[in-house]
């Protein structure tokens, strides 16, 4: 929660202390980078958390070499995101290489630590990011004002962030034998009902199903930036994307500080079968924090904390919340088909909702003339949380 809460403050701070030109840019830049590291890692975090049978350094080591190697080989896909975004080809493509990188390793590492790390390694490794990047981009902000400096205050942030992030996966180059748990307990012979019950979470999927489930993912999470930035430039794209930095975050906390968790302790526990932890109670309060969140943001506008160039942002509250409050009852449910033998099922309806949303995203492009910003978001907005929602209720039922 602290991890999130300083990222929260930071994407409050680019609203403060930047342009939305600047911030739209950044987001550009970060998102295409996001997609690609993405992309690379197809979902290994999940699988190094979920297939515990692989001791934690060696999965670790190997995870990063596969990742890299993909990395490398989608450099054209990262390319042409950048032309189609119409930024410079340079220096955009060094920004966007470096961000992907490290924030590659970065999400290893946090996988790694939830396996092999102390609680305040686990800690660590979440806050000192977003610590070190928000500390930066206000340091660079106050000298750029001082020294009248215009330079890429908030990409450099950014990348120094990722950096300290990807710096916790150093330890799994370090050799070491480490005991395995979980081979034990499987060794020893249990009745069938008991096995069943107990059984730990894995990850039966395939790498191609893995890659499949990725690219629907990081292609819609690259496109809205993208096909905002071409249809109504970099103003507008600034105005949606700093809302959905902001409550974007409490769907990333859920799924992170519950889900993920739950995969790493390799089974069901006490603490998870209590009423206080069920998944409904978590996504519900979730949701209740992005009203809060999207209030705040209403609150401010209308006592014009904010620069009036900011007033574009109104349009995109209300969608906005209500989009990012059923990704929170979703991500409340994302261990559960790991758990269940479903992650085959769970990969297949992410891709067949991803599919609904490209669509309803990519219509105005083909139109004679095109819809409002405002009226193309709450269009997408509503399909987006009917399709988490009904995701929700299906992993809900699984047992």
């Amino acid at each position: 929660m602290l991890a999130f809460g300083i990222q929260i403050a930071f994407a409050l701070l680019m609203l403060r202390l930047f342009t939305p030109q600047q911030v739209g840019e950044f987001s550009v830049m970060s998102q295409i980078g996001f997609f690609w590291m993405t992309l690379a890692l197809a979902q290994t975090p999940l699988s190094l958390l979920a297939n515990q049978h692989i001791p934690a350094h060696s999965a670790a080591k190997q995870a990063w070499h596969a990742s890299a190697m993909r990395a490398l080989g989608l450099l054209p896909v990262a390319a042409i995101a950048i032309g189609f975004s119409q930024l410079s080809m340079w220096p955009a493509m060094l920004w966007v290489l470096l961000l992907a990188f490290c924030q590659m390793g970065w999400m290893l590492a946090q996988s790694l630590t939830l396996r092999a790390g102390s609680s305040w390694q686990q800690a660590a490794v979440r806050v000192l990011p977003p610590l070190t990047a928000a500390s930066t981009a206000l340091i660079g902000a106050l000298f750029g004002s001082w020294m009248a400096w215009t330079g890429p205050t908030l990409v450099l942030s950014a990348l120094i962030g990722y950096a300290v992030g990807a710096a916790w996966l150093i330890p799994a180059w370090r050799e070491r034998k480490e005991p395995n748990p979980n081979e034990q307990a499987l060794s020893v012979e249990r009745p069938a009902q008991e096995s069943v019950k107990h059984a730990p979470p894995s990850d039966p999927r395939s790498a191609t199903l893995r890659m499949a489930h990725t690219l629907a993912d990081a292609l819609l999470a690259t496109a809205i930036i993208v096909v905002w930035q071409r249809l109504y430039g970099a103003e507008e794209t600034g105005w949606m994307t700093a809302l959905l930095r902001v409550l974007g975050f409490l769907p990333a906390v859920v799924h992170m500080a519950w889900a993920q968790v739950a995969l790493a302790q390799g089974r069901h526990t006490q603490t998870s079968q209590t009423a206080l932890a069920n998944p409904w109670w978590l996504g519900l309060a979730a949701f209740a924090c992005v009203i809060v969140l999207g209030l705040s943001c209403a609150i401010a506008l209308y006592q014009e904390w904010l620069d009036p160039r900011w007033h574009g942002v109104w349009a995109y509250i209300a969608p906005l919340v209500l989009w990012q409050g059923s990704a929170c009852l979703s991500a409340a449910f994302s261990h559960r088909p790991f758990q269940t033998k479903s992650a085959r099922g769970y990969s297949w309806a992410c891709i067949a909702l991803g599919l609904l949303q490209a669509l309803v995203l990519f219509a105005p492009i083909g139109l004679a003339q095109p819809i409002e910003a405002e009226q193309h978001m709450a269009a997408f907005a509503l399909m987006s949380s009917l399709g988490l929602l009904a995701l929700a209720v299906w992993m809900a039922r699984l047992r």
